[in-house]
């Protein structure tokens, strides 16, 4: 495998249409000349979720996903954070959320205009935290929606966590990856627990029939990697699916 850097106009940069987009290793997208921040599938109490059920998870999910989105506000100092869908696991989530993170979730949420595109997991607005909710919205020239459909103009979806295995030299490294075709790009999930569906799998054949290009998400940048060089890979635990 020779993994690249993303191709670029700008470094971290990528072309989707005619819009640079910066694709953040921690699985976030960045419009710069538009201060959008791009976040998919949150899945804020997941943990939580999965602890009602008996199989218990560290309750710790919220707290780190926070971390994340609030590390790239104050980075980018964005503009306008948008939710690409499911960022909350379920429609009882919202309650469940300890009253530090439900207040520090609404700090964020003053500190710049947020945009909840509602999701399958979550398909009512929330009802403490401000912001805007739709199911498609047209920002910067891109339409995003939670699930990939066809979409008039440049489409940003979420909903698949695409993750993708490279390998080289017997070896294999499964990482999230941003997955596109140049027109269309499917995020991968930003949530502490949300693990991810292989790239190869038949879920993303009707979403790129003409084929794509992978990004994985490395520690400290994005790595364009050719679609050779991609493994399939066994299914993750059923916590980790959704």
């Amino acid at each position: 495998m020779q993994a690249t850097t993303v191709p670029s106009c700008l470094p971290g940069t990528i072309l989707l249409g005619a819009r640079e987009v910066v694709l953040d290793c921690s699985g976030a997208m960045w419009l710069p000349d538009a201060g959008v921040l791009v976040v998919s599938d949150l899945h804020f109490e997941k943990g939580s979720h999965f602890a009602k059920r008996g199989q218990f998870l560290p309750p710790y999910d919220t707290r780190a996903t926070l971390d994340g989105v609030e590390r790239l506000m104050r980075l980018t100092r964005a503009k306008t954070v948008i939710s690409l869908g499911d960022a909350f696991h379920d429609t009882e989530a919202e309650a469940r959320m300890h009253e530090s993170d439900a207040a520090r979730l609404e700090t964020l949420c003053r500190a710049a205009d947020w945009i909840w595109v509602l999701g399958n997991h979550d398909p009512q607005p929330p009802a403490r935290f401000r912001g805007i909710a739709e199911e498609i919205i047209e920002v910067a020239g891109l339409t995003f929606s939670h699930e990939p459909g066809d979409h008039e103009g440049w489409q940003v979806a979420g909903h698949l966590h695409p993750c993708a295995v490279a390998q080289k030299d017997g070896r294999g490294v499964r990482r999230p990856a941003f997955v596109s075709d140049g027109s269309h790009m499917v995020m991968p999930a930003f949530g502490a627990f949300t693990g991810g569906l292989n790239v190869l799998d038949a879920a993303f054949s009707s979403v790129f029939p003409k084929g794509f290009q992978a990004y994985l998400c490395g520690k400290s940048r994005v790595y364009g990697v050719p679609r050779a060089s991609l493994r399939s890979d066994t299914p993750p635990p059923a916590w980790m699916r959704g």
